[in-house]
């Protein structure tokens, strides 16, 4: 196959050792490398792939090998897989060679590593903490190991989290948050300025950590579920299939063909309705309350059309293992298909009052700019690297359906707000287009595969490309079928970076404008 001979290429040309291929399975291949030789294997991949490091974890493997196992993830777009590299760290030296010192997309990933299981990224400049706050957390104390006692938790002596200082005469400092106004999460934006323009922006997230991960463990997949699709309210469908995705992996099942054309209906409908809500939210942030309170009627018409199809506004319950809970009779293929209608009428007189606007334009154009190395170099993905050049979308590079809907990636190239409002809007007019296709494609069939029992042991990467870009879900199961270890990635984990290196160069009122813009998740971030 093509990816061997792309392996061989890259042994070769980086003088590699050769690589153990371990597992393969569809779009998975999986290679065992030794821990000395982990480091410099990853950064060949990533530099021949093209990828930027889309999951690092570890799995504490020490009750039956006294181990660590580590993980991590590139995506071979060209080749549609998925190439998971392992190696094994002693639980006696639990350390590793930090890989963020040549790719920086691995960096966040191996913070979390280092508080979460007491592995030491060896090399990494930054040691501080991502989700367990030194202030409320005690050193030592590592939640995502096995037998890990919460009751033995104390609160530690209060710590400072260190900031970048900016020195200079007429620099100063703007704290904003964790709390703020409104309903939005919390977080903490630490801008150096000079005057009105921003100099720099420091992020520090992880006020609404939860142990998500932590939680799924032990749970059966159904017990897992419902906790799934909380983990970012305004992205159900998208980590339920990622999460469904890998366990009917794992089962060995194939989803029937239906099931999968309505799971892509939902994932499109959840697409429309955050599109059109960050679209107002765009705005509203210049005070153009208009065309917000239009969007907002749009983003209800959608939400009530959710609720008719599935039960639920938000497509809670829908997706289930095998499937989804229930098909869509024709009665409710005609208002969705009515609904469509109408929402494309509303939308097409949205976009022309915001193109219609010079002041509103003028706001948006050129502001908040994410040029397109950056974001290469941070990892961002989903619509914020589409709207810099990048243009990677799971829904192309592990069709499925979608190529029976003829699928088409867009893109923008200048990384500003109104890239990335262009690029909600024309995603927003594809989703139309695919649920059409969709719809017209659905025969009579069943909806579910009737998986009864879940899977006994194994593990498997499930993922969708959500609104925001993609999720990723790693899931291992033990002998009786209960969760051993869950690894969740949303898109906001890394485009949260993305949206810190926008701003410098702008002023500090235009930063609500670029965060919206990002429209990124506290919650999927700080799980």
């Amino acid at each position: 196959m093509a990816y061997k001979d792309v392996l061989k290429g890259i042994e070769i040309k980086h003088n590699l050792p050769p690589f153990v291929i371990a597992d393969e399975r569809g779009d998975e291949i999986h290679v065992t490398v030794k821990l000395t030789d982990f480091s410099r294997v990853c950064r060949a991949l990533h530099k021949e792939l093209k990828s930027p490091v889309m999951m690092l974890f570890a799995v504490d493997e020490r009750a039956t090998h006294c181990r660590f196992g580590l993980f991590c993830v590139f995506e071979g777009a060209a080749d549609g897989i998925w190439l998971l590299v392992k190696t094994d760290i002693p639980e006696t030296e639990p350390s590793f060679e930090s890989l963020s010192k040549d790719i920086y997309s691995a960096s966040l990933f191996e913070r979390e590593i280092k508080e979460m299981f007491g592995i030491e990224p060896n090399g990494n400049p930054d040691q501080r903490s991502l989700r367990l706050h030194d202030e409320v957390w005690p050193r030592g104390v590592y939640p995502l190991r096995k037998g890990f006692n919460p009751g033995a938790v104390r609160i530690p002596d209060t710590a400072e989290y260190r900031f970048t200082r900016i020195q200079g005469d007429g620099v100063f400092e703007i704290p904003v948050g964790p709390v703020h106004a409104g309903i939005i999460g919390p977080g903490h934006f630490r801008f150096s300025v000079a005057g009105e323009p921003v100099i720099n922006l420091e992020l520090r997230l992880g006020f609404t950590h939860r142990g998500v991960e932590k939680l799924i463990e032990s749970r059966t997949a159904s017990g897992a579920l419902p906790l799934v699709e909380r983990v970012s309210g305004d992205s159900v469908v998208a980590h339920s299939v990622a999460f469904v995705t890998a366990l009917e992996k794992i089962c060995g099942r194939d989803v029937p063909k239906k099931a999968k054309y309505l799971r892509a209906i939902v994932l499109e409908l959840e697409r429309m309705y955050n599109h059109s809500a960050g679209i107002g939210g765009i705005a509203l942030d210049v005070g153009f309350s208009f065309p917000s309170a239009f969007a907002s009627l749009t983003k209800e018409k959608l939400l009530a059309v959710n609720e008719h199809l599935t039960g639920s506004r938000y497509l809670k319950g829908f997706i289930r293992v095998g499937g989804v809970a229930k098909d869509f009779t024709d009665a409710d293929r005609g208002v969705l298909l009515e609904s469509l209608g109408i929402v494309q009428d509303d939308f097409r007189e949205l976009k022309e009052m915001l193109f219609a606007s010079a002041s509103f334009m003028d706001r948006v154009d050129g502001t908040g700019v994410l040029k397109k190395n950056v974001a290469e170099d941070l990892g961002v993905t989903g619509l914020a690297a589409r709207a810099s050049g990048i243009a990677l979308d799971l829904r192309k590079d592990f069709p499925g359906v979608y190529d029976d809907a003829r699928f088409a990636v867009t893109k923008q190239v200048e990384g500003d707000v109104l890239a990335r409002l262009k690029m909600r809007i024309e995603e927003f007019e594809e989703s139309i287009r695919l649920v059409r296709e969709f719809v017209r494609l659905l025969e009579d069939g069943d909806v579910c595969c009737g998986v009864e029992t879940y899977p006994r042991a194994g593990h498997a990467l499930g993922y969708a490309e959500g609104w925001r870009g993609p999720v990723l879900y790693w899931v291992a199961t033990g002998e009786n079928g209960r969760i051993e270890r869950c690894k969740i990635v949303d898109p906001s984990f890394r485009n949260w970076e993305g949206l810190a290196l926008s701003v410098p160069g702008n002023i500090i009122p235009d930063f609500p404008l670029c965060n919206k813009s990002f429209d990124l998740s506290y919650s999927g971030n700080d799980l």
